[in-house]
């Protein structure tokens, strides 16, 4: 069972992936609320995936990703951004990103992404 780290800022969209990833068989390892607690948790819980939302207060998705990354460069992070953020998506795939979800997104749009890992 692969565990997930779910980072986000908003508490909702958090429960929301979580409540997809659980019905889908993946075990939480953790939730963070924006990149700095996100680079924390990472190195406390060791998840085999972490979903990373771009725009959050503190240290934003993109320096998170770049700091997990260079802690370790097999880390596989998903970044899960709003619609009119193509740029900083493509910024985040050329970073290390190894995926990303549009948000608004379907439960199978999140579980096909994950799937792919």
């Amino acid at each position: 069972m692969k565990r997930v780290l779910i980072v986000d800022d908003a508490a909702f969209m958090r429960i929301s992936i979580r409540n997809i990833l659980t019905k889908n068989g993946y075990e939480i390892a953790g939730e963070a609320g924006n990149g700095a607690e996100a680079v924390q948790k990472y190195t406390e819980l060791h998840p085999d995936i972490v979903t990373m939302d771009i725009t959050m207060p503190e240290v934003n998705g993109i320096d998170a990703l770049k700091q997990i990354r260079g802690m370790n460069k097999d880390a596989v992070i998903i970044m899960v951004s709003a619609l009119g953020q193509e740029a900083m998506v493509r910024d985040a795939v050329l970073a290390g990103a190894k995926g990303f979800v549009v948000k608004p997104f379907k439960e199978e749009t999140i579980i096909a992404a994950l799937s792919k890992l």
